[in-house]
């Protein structure tokens, strides 16, 4: 099954035209697929699957993370069919972005810690059709850089400060973390997204989403390393998304 390009793709090509020198990064002698920048044998384009969702997101991405083959951010606009992506401008933001945001379709949130929330800004740890107003459809921005970055992105974007805020609570990101198993409890772009598909209504949509992180994560191990890893896990966690996915269908 091959899905047509989605927001990121035409994002990373726009980035990479206008480049003034080739981005290089850790792994840059890896022969990559263009579309899922994973190495070409273990390219997972063939794997991927969108789901059904009421959900919308929008990445808004500094500068060259959309050009890097560890950003976890594409994979949101790889399952999650109504994504937008946008590099940060500080002095320009772009006039499209603003438009999406302040679309009478949607409710925008940002999803950002509620201790960096301006005066008087709404914070939310849930989201569901009694504070959404008349019917409107969720976009979740999701600020992708560095956390340096994104603190950068959010302090200097006022458009985001009459936003509300959707922020985890420490009790739901620990039962998150406990799953995660026993590596430093990080998250990654993807697994903040499927948090919030979790919250707002969608937590099948949001198993599939971390499943395909999982298969990610993975795939790019294997791509850069130069020992043999066993073969067996990308079978086991290729199996464990479509099963994901498929349950995902029939919870929807």
């Amino acid at each position: 099954m091959t899905l047509p390009k989605h927001a990121i793709h035409r994002l990373y090509e726009y980035r990479k035209a206008i480049s003034s020198k080739p981005f290089t990064a850790r792994g840059k002698n890896v022969v990559r697929c263009q579309s899922c920048l994973l190495a070409e044998k273990f390219c997972t384009c063939c794997q991927r699957r969108q789901v059904r969702s009421s959900l919308s997101f929008m990445l808004i991405m500094y500068d060259d993370e959309v050009l890097k083959p560890s950003n976890s951010g594409r994979l949101i606009a790889d399952i999650i069919p109504d994504t937008h992506a946008f590099i940060w401008s500080r002095n320009e933001p772009n006039n499209k972005m603003l438009s999406i945001i302040n679309d009478p379709k949607y409710q925008a949130f940002v999803i950002f810690p509620s201790e960096y929330a301006v005066k008087n800004q709404t914070v939310v740890s849930h989201v569901d059709k009694t504070i959404l107003p008349n019917g409107r459809v969720p976009l979740f921005i999701v600020l992708d850089g560095s956390w340096r970055e994104a603190i950068k992105m959010f302090r200097k974007s006022s458009y985001l400060h009459n936003l509300p805020l959707l922020s985890f609570t420490l009790e739901y990101t620990a039962s998150y973390a406990l799953r995660k198993g026993a590596r430093e409890f990080q998250l990654g772009t993807a697994e903040v997204a499927a948090l919030a598909l979790s919250v707002a209504g969608e937590p099948a949509n949001g198993r599939v989403l971390e499943a395909w992180f999982e298969l990610f994560v993975e795939s790019s191990l294997h791509g850069r390393s130069r020992n043999s890893r066993d073969s067996a896990i990308i079978s086991e966690l290729q199996n464990r998304f479509q099963d994901a996915h498929a349950l995902s269908l029939g919870s929807n």
